[in-house]
């Protein structure tokens, strides 16, 4: 399963670990992922998403309708 938020497009990112003795070892920053079920009062059904921390407040700011419909406008989701 693939580490994106189908809200905001978030994904794993790489960078460095750094020693005291600025030795760099590669490694990997993962977004804050959850498993989240949401209602859609127009379909009358609930959706399983896969969201970041940051895309569960932008749906309870705009609302998960709006937010679905940028989500698939940018390719998020299908």
């Amino acid at each position: 399963m693939s580490k994106i938020c189908e809200i905001t497009g978030k994904k794993v990112i790489t960078g460095n670990n750094v020693s005291h003795s600025k030795a760099r070892t590669r490694r990997r920053f993962y977004p804050n992922l959850q498993t989240k079920k949401f209602y859609i009062p127009e379909e009358d059904k609930y959706i399983t998403l896969k969201v970041s921390a940051a895309g569960i407040r932008k749906i309870d700011k705009n609302g998960i309708t709006a937010c679905m419909k940028e989500a698939k406008e940018k390719g998020y989701m299908k």
